[in-house]
């Protein structure tokens, strides 16, 4: 979503010129290092600190892999320990290579975007264009916690704070399908008899936890954990129950320790 989140900021930039912005995306290669063995296999090639004390979660540091000057940050979309590597992009393969070297004897894998994607939603994680974008506001797509309304005047602070105090008519909600051996894709209707409630906004398997998983926004009378609704797929109607998130690692602690 880079040329979304640029555009944007252009947009609202002040009219006096005392604030640019700069894309630099071009220059740089990003490495996700992600996993219970992700802490030993960075220690192995960089003399930096990347201890929980000396790196914590959520932190940003420059570091150097072998040669190669990177900035890492403590942060994972997959769920698990582990640090987004950028590097300047001519040096992308060398950073590489030095990972997967010294990661073969730890079991490092290639995982490619359909891992990513079950893994986030595993975890919950929203993605936009998908399970979010402009037509949801952040309550209804469970992030409101990320919503800072007494730092001061922001652009939809008033528009919020009228949804809050209106409440709710719908919700983001994590559905698992009862039969484990079932898939769907996305864009599926979700129904209550032969009533439309919802559409299927992201779905994939759940390999952590053996179990298929949609998400999709819900009347908030459909909200509540195990409430059933069928799902319909290619004609079929698969059945699935709301279920309480995240499914995986519910208390974090994988990612932080």
């Amino acid at each position: 979503m880079g040329r979304h989140d640029l555009g944007w900021m252009q947009a609202h930039l002040a009219d006096d010129g005392s604030v640019g912005v700069a894309d630099i995306s071009s220059g740089l290669c990003c490495i996700g290092l992600w996993g219970p063995s992700a802490r030993d296999l960075l220690s192995r090639v960089c003399e930096d600190d990347v201890s929980n004390e000396g790196f914590p979660y959520l932190t940003a540091q420059p570091i150097r892999i072998a040669e190669v000057p990177a900035l890492a940050l403590r942060i994972s979309y997959v769920g698990e320990l582990g640090w987004e590597i950028y590097a300047p992009a001519e040096q992308g393969l060398r950073l590489w290579d030095v990972l997967w070297e010294v990661g073969r004897p730890l079991g490092v894998i290639a995982a490619g975007g359909g891992a990513f994607d079950s893994l986030r939603l595993e975890k919950g994680y929203r993605l936009w264009g998908d399970d979010i974008h402009t037509e949801y506001n952040p309550y209804e797509a469970g992030i409101g916690f990320a919503v800072r309304m007494s730092k001061g005047d922001f652009l939809g602070r008033d528009a919020l704070r009228k949804i809050r105090t209106q409440g709710l008519t719908r919700k983001l909600c994590c559905m698992t399908l009862d039969d484990p051996n079932a898939v769907v894709m996305g864009k599926e209707p979700i129904l209550d008899d032969d009533c439309v409630q919802g559409y299927v906004t992201s779905a994939n398997y759940g390999h952590s936890i053996g179990l298929s998983i949609a998400y999709g926004y819900l009347p908030m009378n459909y909200a509540e954990v195990g409430t059933s609704v069928d799902i319909l797929y290619f004609g079929e109607r698969l059945q699935a129950t709301v279920a309480k998130e995240p499914l995986y690692d519910p208390e974090g602690k994988k990612m932080k320790a």
